[in-house]
């Protein structure tokens, strides 16, 4: 007897026939992000380190980063308002202005440390000279966003997350032990002593960063501006629905993606470095020149274009989220959709924050240690940021669309693992 064919669910009509570029947007491209070269070189140092043994550490990070991003992502999309703005309805303008400026100083210093790195990988790859070819990733950049309209690039953006997988195929490289890999993940030799502590704080701190925030928060805000027919939710809660079933599929597999990335990285220097007796990376570009004699040039060459893309993909990212949240504050103009001469204020501060990360690099700083403080910072800022988001997540500005009880522990249980992060960075590295 032939069956009628069963309806297919809500979830997977919209799922059928649309191309997965198109359904993954902000959340991809912000999860993606957050494995940037210095982020590549934190991972690195973890399994490094350690071997496998700090694997729990993102298995961890993963549902609590899945949801404060998705908060920030509701956040923007309910209110048509970035991060910023929204956080002045609950704190002190002052409080937000100064977060606000700690956040550009750490994303400065981060673009200075990542355009390092992608520099240093080009010579290595290419043997063109470092310094050159920062320059050029760092006007390439610029570029792209002051003069490429915000929808060719974020798929081109998207496009550069396929960047990532290059630590993926690293795997199929090597030989892994499964069960020391399954052992590590669920903390089963964890090791908590002063030195791996400071790594776990790190990788706390790496993986769940401020600049992350803003800018989930921000595309939400842009992709409702680019779509005429879309309009807040608080003014259209008729869109709620698939709106949200949206972000909560981006976001989840924006952070899936992420922590996936970081887990490939951290396995594969645990099963190439930590196993030859190579315990100490203080760049992504160690890492990689540390792979060659042990896994072979082809994994050294995965490894060091990995971190051409990822730096491309994340230095607009970190330029970018410290534009919206310094516009927000002071009230400029923002969007990547507008040309420069639309929002001076806005590329004013992409080109400060690119222009000065560049120049760090010829200054007597030391970029390894700048990068270190510029993770302090993070750590501290993210503590206070995240608190505030959760409250606006929580307040009247959300209308009917406040977050509920699962989502909201989860986002508060993030924020009191932040903090707790924050206070050993302290004690372990200041006191």
């Amino acid at each position: 007897m032939n069956q009628t064919p069963r309806p297919r669910s809500r979830l997977a009509k919209r799922l059928h026939g649309v191309a997965v570029l198109n359904q993954l947007g902000p959340g991809l491209i912000t999860g993606a992000a957050d494995d940037d070269p210095s982020g590549i070189a934190t991972y690195s140092q973890g399994g490094a380190q350690a071997g496998f043994d700090l694997l729990w550490t993102l298995a961890l990070t993963f549902p609590l980063m899945v949801a404060i991003q998705m908060v920030s992502a509701l956040i923007g999309r309910v209110t048509g308002k970035g991060l910023a703005k929204n956080m002045t309805k609950v704190l002190p303008k002052q409080v937000v202005g100064l977060l606000v400026a700690l956040l550009f100083v750490a994303n400065t210093i981060n673009v200075g440390a990542d355009l390092a790195a992608m520099g240093e990988a080009a010579r290595l790859v290419s043997g063109l000279n470092a310094h050159a070819a920062t320059i050029f990733f760092a006007l390439l950049s610029l570029v792209l966003q002051l003069f490429i309209p915000y929808r060719r690039y974020a798929r081109f953006l998207t496009v550069l997350t396929f960047s990532l997988f290059a630590y993926v195929a690293l795997l199929f490289l090597l030989k892994l032990d499964w069960a020391a890999i399954g052992f590590g993940l669920i903390g089963v030799h964890a090791d908590l002593s002063p030195r791996a502590v400071t790594t776990i704080v790190a990788i706390f701190g790496t993986t769940i960063s401020p600049y992350l925030f803003f800018w989930q928060s921000a595309q939400e805000v842009e992709e409702v501006a680019q779509h005429p027919e879309e309009q807040p939710l608080v003014q259209a809660p008729r869109q709620a629905p698939a709106a949200v079933e949206r972000i909560r599929i981006d976001t989840f597999a924006g952070m899936f993606a992420s922590n996936f990335i970081a887990l490939a990285i951290m396995v594969a220097t645990a099963a190439t470095l930590h196993a030859h007796g190579v315990t100490q990376i203080e760049t992504a570009a160690d890492a990689a020149k540390a792979l060659e004699p042990i896994a072979g040039r082809f994994a050294f060459f995965l490894f060091a274009v990995g971190i051409i893309g990822t730096g491309l993909l994340a230095v607009p990212v970190l330029a970018g989220s410290a534009a919206y949240a310094v516009g927000d504050a002071w009230g400029f103009k923002t969007g990547l959709d507008r040309m420069p001469w639309q929002a001076t204020g806005f590329y004013a501060v992409i080109g400060a924050a690119m222009l000065l990360g560049l120049g760090l690099l010829w200054t007597p700083l030391d970029p390894i240690k700048a990068l270190y403080w510029s993770a302090v910072i993070n750590g501290v800022v993210a503590v206070p940021v995240m608190a505030a988001l959760m409250i606006v997540a929580g307040s009247k500005t959300m209308g009917n669309f406040k977050v509920g009880p699962l989502l909201g522990g989860l986002g508060w249980l993030s924020t009191a693992v932040m903090a707790a992060a924050a206070i050993a960075m302290i004690y372990f590295n200041i006191g």
